[in-house]
């Protein structure tokens, strides 16, 4: 089967003044269809960077990145942005809502942008409410929204366009425990029983404990990759 997302050889390189910053150094990895992974390890690490670069969000020094098989670098600007488009979808830990529009205008913004009639933009994006279950909070601006419900707003956008991949920036870091929680079952619902595959970048070892692997990097490098028993949802 070929993997979702592959990662072959990344290394990037900065340059500090007149010092060489490895920020991601040698990474292979292999995302495969349906897994949610999780990427951790202390700050600085560079799964972030990693995360930007398997995203194409930011092009590595060397090395390949594959999303289910198509190079993501060494071609067009276009072409890399049709592929991200159909592609991926992404979560951040700042919802990144705009404040003037409302739930399902934030929501159906990345499909009038890709040039979806309006009326096809509104039935699509208020799907996507319907599933993360704010249907009835449409109407509402981000702040008239608490912090989970803007987040689950968020994961609608992100699954407004039906993307394979879901990637994901501590998607919990702005979030109490309880709604961090809620979010992850989100999540992991999503998961189960559409086969979304997710990449989440996170420092939180409960976040971790629902995924089925775990990447655990250091110093631009991964140290490991573990399977673990994701948590049976109450």
């Amino acid at each position: 089967m070929t993997p979702a997302l592959q990662a072959q050889q990344l290394w990037k390189l900065y340059q500090a003044g007149e010092s060489t910053v490895e920020a991601v150094r040698g990474v292979d990895v292999n995302i495969e269809p349906g897994e949610m992974v999780a990427v951790m390890g202390p700050s600085g690490c560079g799964k972030t960077t990693l995360l930007n670069i398997l995203s194409g969000i930011d092009e590595p020094t060397s090395g390949m990145v594959l999303v289910n098989g198509q190079p993501l670098y060494g071609i067009s600007d276009d072409a890399r942005t049709d592929l991200r488009g159909e592609h991926f979808g992404f979560i951040f830990q700042d919802f990144n809502l705009l404040p003037v529009l409302s739930a399902v205008e934030n929501v159906e913004l990345p499909l009038l942008l890709n040039g979806r009639s309006p009326q096809a933009a509104r039935d699509q994006a208020m799907e996507a409410l319907e599933r993360v279950g704010l249907a009835d909070r449409s109407g509402h601006r981000p702040a008239e929204l608490s912090g989970g419900q803007q987040q689950r707003v968020a994961v609608a956008r992100a699954i407004v366009h039906r993307p394979s991949i879901i990637l994901c920036d501590e998607p919990t870091g702005n979030l109490d425990n309880t709604t961090s929680d809620d979010v992850m079952s989100l999540l992991s619902q999503m998961n189960q029983e559409q086969g979304t595959t997710f990449l989440i970048v996170t420092h939180d070892q409960s976040i971790a404990s629902r995924c089925q692997r775990t990447i655990t990097m250091n110093d631009g490098s991964v140290l490991a990759q573990s399977t673990v028993s994701p948590v049976e949802e109450e």
